[in-house]
């Protein structure tokens, strides 16, 4: 039997490289961790969900400052933001978390965490930094990059992405936003909130095209209302700096040809995953557009080695990179053939108001030819929602042929928090007639849940064949 430094050897120190190797190590496992950044915790803790939604706090706390004679307090003058002290707050959040995510800690555990760039040599070992170093398996964990689309002039002019947007010395004047999607729309309402103006331009006709357009309306009406400007149906022929040192962005929409200035620019249209540089091409790898190919277990097309997280290319999310490091952990460690699956996987983007789904929505449905109806109620009837001045909004359910829950999606204030009562419920395999007929605390806006719930039961119970047979059977009197 070939003898290996390790057992287990993990490249990318991000949410689906640190699951593995922690779960390994106090396993038994002897795990090497490499990570080419100089520090772990990957895009997320320092480019992604952490900065972004310590940003979003702290414009929506603006927001709600400006919005004090709403709520019968007396009205605010709102200073210009500082930007300088909101990085600074972003840094003291990252730094705390760090600690979560440290060297020490690791070691702690029983993991080796070793830093460079790492390159397979062969399937069984890589070289770092002039050294070799092998193990039985590997797991790629590499995680993702802003990709650039391909548009005139963008490389000639300087913009923004994920990565230096939460270190900018200055509130930007102005911004324009390449992108729809969840980083565009979130960046985009809080550098609003925050004081900026912000234009979002969007290639489709919707933005955050993947949801629903009705779900998907009440984000963009939400963010309409605190002064983004939309372009939506556009296509960008030109980007080019201005004489005032900003960028103008030149497009076509609704056959219109438009101008569109700025003073920075925050390009949000898609991300690549991380393989530049690792050899997997040269040792038999599959990949698919850039990103590793895996099957349900995690494993490429080399038997000893397994991928997850961004890097493969489905689902880049920071709870969907640490499920699937733990289908890895099954397979590489317990040698037990789980495979993944992602039919209730939940997602939420952190607008305001924010929308959360799991399952599948309308246009997965229709997509999938399967059979589906919708129960909906409006947080406007909601007593919680109007309370706290925040009505708008609404939960939707999809229900299949024998009316059994297929997916869920909650656009409203802390959507999120909210499914995760359905995130239990679909996973446990909840009747509605549970969900219903539990006992939720008055006020919450998690009320919602149990009314969307008894909706359908109630038009049942509610009707006229059933008060016919209790009349029948009771001789009761009522109309």
């Amino acid at each position: 039997m070939s003898k290996y430094d390790y057992d287990l050897g993990v490249i990318g120190g991000g949410a689906a490289g640190l699951t593995v190797a922690a779960g390994a190590a106090q396993l038994g496992v002897k795990v090497l961790l490499i990570d080419k950044e100089g520090h772990l915790g990957g895009d997320c803790l320092h480019f992604g969900c952490v900065p972004s939604k310590t940003l979003i706090r702290s414009a929506r706390v603006r927001h709600l400052m400006g919005r004090a004679g709403d709520f019968g307090l007396p009205e605010v003058e709102l200073p210009p933001v500082d930007y300088a002290k909101i990085v600074a707050r972003i840094n003291e959040v990252i730094a705390k978390i760090q600690v979560h995510d440290s060297v020490e800690r690791f070691n702690s555990l029983g993991v080796e965490v070793r830093f460079g760039e790492a390159r397979f040599a062969d399937s069984h070992s890589v070289s770092l930094n002039g050294g070799s170093l092998s193990a039985r398996s590997w797991v790629v964990a590499t995680g993702s990059s802003p990709s650039a689309p391909s548009i005139k002039g963008l490389d000639e002019v300087p913009y923004l992405t994920n990565v230096d947007v939460f270190s900018l010395p200055e509130l930007p004047e102005s911004l324009v936003v390449l992108g729809g999607g969840p980083i565009a729309v979130e960046m985009a309402q809080s550098f609003q909130r925050l004081g900026s103006k912000v234009t979002v331009i969007q290639r489709s006709n919707q933005i955050l095209s993947r949801e629903d357009e009705d779900m998907a309306r009440y984000v963009m009406d939400g963010m309409t209302d605190d002064g983004v400007r939309f372009i939506l149906g556009s296509k960008v022929n030109e980007v080019c700096k201005t004489d005032s040192g900003g960028i103008e962005v030149q497009l076509e929409s609704g056959g219109k040809v438009l101008t569109v200035n700025g003073s920075q620019l925050l390009v949000a249209m898609g991300r690549r995953s991380n393989t530049a540089g690792l050899g997997l091409e040269d040792l038999g790898v599959n990949l698919e557009r850039g990103s590793v190919v895996v099957d349900a277990r995690m494993r490429t097309s080399v038997p000893n080695i397994y991928a997850a997280g961004d890097v493969i290319g489905k689902y880049r999310f920071t709870h969907a990179a640490g499920y699937e490091g733990g289908i890895v952990i099954s397979n590489a460690v317990f040698r037990i053939p789980r495979k993944a699956d992602y039919t209730w996987l939940p997602w939420c983007t952190y607008t305001d108001p924010e929308l959360a789904s799991v399952g599948m929505n309308e246009k997965a449905a229709q997509n999938l030819g399967i059979k589906y109806k919708t129960v909906i109620e409006e947080f406007s009837s909601s007593d919680r929602a109007l309370a706290e001045g925040e009505g708008q909004g609404r939960i939707k359910l999809l229900l299949n042929d024998s009316e059994k829950p297929i997916g869920c999606q909650i656009a409203a204030v802390h959507a999120g928090e909210l499914l995760s009562e359905w995130v239990a419920a679909v996973n446990g395999k909840v009747g509605l007639a549970t969900l219903a007929g539990a006992i939720h605390p008055y006020p919450t806006l998690a009320e919602m849940n149990k009314k969307v719930a008894g909706k359908l039961l109630g038009e049942k119970l509610f009707s006229d064949r059933v008060s016919k047979i209790l009349k029948l059977l009771f001789s009761y009197r009522g109309s």
